[in-house]
């Protein structure tokens, strides 16, 4: 018990223990991520030091700072910490549902069935010069629908007495492969400028982001942050099983139903404004498991963390080593995360 210290709120209030393991090593994410944003705020063509960025926020910046700060990185740098959480947390849903360490937004077809429906909503509502007809707020609700209707797919092809592993995989990696050939369909039949935008939202990048897009996605995520936390407790529960889950009070299918429409609409948020960043949402519930453990109440927080470091790192790197050239988010993720969703197949396969 010396690993977790008790805690009451008030001389009559409820008590419970926390984990000073776990409280630990998510104040050190928190620093890093904060560091990792204060960085990445800094860093460019332009190099603005930590107190000048402070004074930024304060008010009281140069005018060359405030330009930079304001109205370029930050609402870059903001939308690559919103994403890096929306994926990270919809990877840890859609393991702890599944109970498949393999399961996440981009390697079962997720992310694609979302990139279709906001390339498709793109080309159904640009004009000939790529303006659109209506507002950019319903791109979200597009790409959410996209998302949960591959993830309604890829769960009821995969089911044959139960989930197997590899064959939720090798659907969904199916079911991606056949929405990129329809998203490129569309690309081809949309206008050109349309085209090249929804060709980079396919690697994933955060090129380009406005403070309309922040203020879209910050109300979407944190609630559905909100929700997914509300949802750790059944999520500990599925882990045991479905007939243990069953047997102490919990209506499995309408728990899975919950939990898949708030990890889709998570996806359906982030690639609507940053395109398929892939491997984030496998990445980073693991890395998470190996810090604090499997507890979903600490998981998901400790998820969300690593995955905004993750995005936010990975947009620093594609914005520096090719400077003024920029290389989208994704490739780096996916530099990282194929090799890492390889290693985690052949530890699955060695346990058949």
């Amino acid at each position: 018990m010396s690993r977790f210290k008790p805690v009451r709120l008030g001389k009559r209030g409820p008590s419970f223990l926390i984990d000073k393991r776990t409280t630990i090593s998510m104040l050190i994410a928190l620093v890093v991520v904060i560091g990792a944003f204060l960085i990445s705020l800094g860093l460019g063509e332009v190099w603005v030091p930590p107190q000048d960025i402070i004074k930024v926020f304060f008010g009281a910046g140069e005018p060359l700072n405030e330009l930079v700060i304001k109205e370029f990185r930050l609402p870059r740098v903001l939308i690559s910490l919103l994403v890096g959480i929306a994926l990270a947390v919809a990877g840890a849903l859609l393991q702890g549902m599944v109970r498949n360490p393999l399961a996440s937004p981009d390697v079962i077809g997720i992310s694609g069935g979302a990139s279709v429906f906001v390339v498709g909503f793109l080309v159904l509502f640009s004009d000939s010069n790529g303006a659109l007809s209506v507002s950019i707020q319903w791109l979200p609700v597009a790409a959410f629908l996209g998302a949960f209707i591959a993830a309604v797919l890829v769960y009821v092809f995969s089911w044959k007495n139960g989930l197997s592993p590899i064959r939720l995989v090798l659907i969904g990696i199916g079911l991606s492969l056949f929405a990129n050939a329809v998203t490129t369909m569309l690309m081809l039949i949309g206008p050109i400028y349309r085209a090249s935008q929804a060709n980079i939202w396919i690697t994933g990048s955060v090129n380009g982001s406005t403070w309309s897009q922040v203020w879209i996605l910050l109300p979407w995520v944190s609630v559905l942050l909100l929700a997914a936390l509300f949802m750790a407790r059944h999520l500990n529960l599925l882990e045991l099983g479905d007939d243990i889950s069953t047997s102490m009070g919990s209506i499995v299918s309408k728990q899975r139903i919950l939990i898949l429409l708030i990890s889709t609409g998570l996806v359906g948020g982030s690639v609507a404004f940053a395109g398929g960043i892939g491997f984030v949402g496998l990445m980073a519930p693991h890395l998470a498991r190996k810090l604090i453990g499997s507890s979903f109440g600490s998981l998901i927080p400790m998820s969300a963390l690593i995955g905004a470091g993750l995005v936010m790192l990975a947009d620093l790197m594609g914005r520096l080593i090719a400077a003024p050239l920029e290389i989208p988010a994704g490739v780096f993720t996916a530099a990282i995360g194929a090799p890492y969703f390889i290693y985690l197949l052949f530890k699955e396969r060695g346990k058949k």
